[in-house]
């Protein structure tokens, strides 16, 4: 039996199909542009040429209906090809409202992955099949790349800030998970596996594991270990902002500036206070740099990505409106 060759990855998510047809659309464009070019020059070579050697060549007389042609065409090509993978791009960074946030951590040279739920694995990644996964990445060290091509997922994990990813796997199996980028010497070895299991499987497995705690509920003791409370309390009356609602809320800050609370400001807030001060707060909130492991600032990130704005309650003013108690504090 002749064995298959394979010219792409098999597809395994939602997205492959579609990124599949962008890059095939793409081959077949430059082929048959390639091939008819080629054809050209040798029919035009051949049909004009020099058959005397005082022959004279005939005048030509331009065409605008030729010019024109030859211009419409390719720049609708290359507009409907732009406006196809523009969408395929949004489609793939921006992952459904019901995605499953996942955490990643690269480290020289292995992945470190812990589920909502609190359970870790080493260069593997438990997924059930047709939930959508999202991936909130960042590195230790240098920056690394995380790869699945039965996925067709790619993205860079980076030192000092969040990057994220999404998809939805579709076929039951084991995949190769790469680092796509040379991380050091052992980058080679900086590899690992996606197993996409049925939900009955997914949820027997996680069971089957260690019990651990979940990242928000991690992110709580870490919240209350350190003494945030005292500063950041719900009613507005601590020396700090209001953090209830804050994520993804718009925030006021002091330089006039506003800015949307992601993931990487929260980081940032956390690391370096006094890079954006908000508005109506004093800058005296100290750093954590170096008191806090990546697992750490991100299950803080979770907890507070939790934290939100009960559907009854008035709008708290974490987003930056100084109030009697906060004037003069720091957030």
């Amino acid at each position: 039996m002749q064995p298959k060759i394979h010219l792409l990855p098999e597809q395994a998510s939602s997205l492959a199909g579609q990124v599949d047809s962008l890059y095939l659309w793409l081959v077949g464009i430059s082929v048959f542009f390639s091939l008819l070019i080629a054809a050209l020059i040798l029919v035009f070579a051949v049909r004009y040429r020099r058959r005397a050697p005082r022959e004279v060549g005939s005048r030509f007389d331009s065409s605008l209906l030729l010019e024109v042609t030859w211009s419409v065409i390719p720049l609708l090509i290359v507009l409907g090809t732009f406006f196809w993978g523009a969408k395929l791009y949004f489609g793939m960074f921006r992952p459904p409202a019901d995605a499953v946030e996942y955490f990643v951590t690269g480290k020289q040279w292995m992945w470190k992955i812990q589920h909502p739920t609190g359970q870790r694995e080493i260069n593997q990644l438990h997924v059930p099949i047709g939930v959508p996964i999202k991936l909130t990445m960042t590195s230790e060290d240098v920056i690394h790349s995380f790869f699945v091509p039965a996925f067709r997922v790619k993205a860079d994990v980076l030192p000092g800030r969040y990057t994220t990813l999404w998809f939805k796997a579709t076929e039951k199996g084991t995949y190769h998970l790469f680092c796509a980028e040379y991380c050091g010497a052992e980058h080679s070895k900086m590899i690992g596996q996606v197993v996409v299991m049925d939900r009955e499987e997914y949820q027997a497995w996680l069971a089957g594991g260690a019990t651990g705690v979940s990242m928000a509920a991690a992110g709580e003791q870490l919240f209350t270990q350190l003494a945030c409370s005292t500063c950041h309390k719900a009613d507005a009356t601590g020396r700090g902002p209001v953090l209830v609602g804050v994520f993804g809320s718009q925030v006021r800050l002091a330089n006039g500036s506003t800015l949307i609370a992601d993931e990487n400001y929260l980081r940032e807030s956390i690391l370096n206070p006094m890079a954006k001060v908000v508005y109506g707060y004093q800058p005296v909130m100290p750093t954590y740099q170096g008191q806090l492991s990546e697992e750490g600032l991100l299950q803080l990130i979770s907890y507070l990505k939790t934290q939100k704005v009960p559907p009854s309650a008035p709008e708290p003013p974490a987003a930056g409106a100084p109030t009697a108690a906060g004037k003069g504090a720091a957030r």
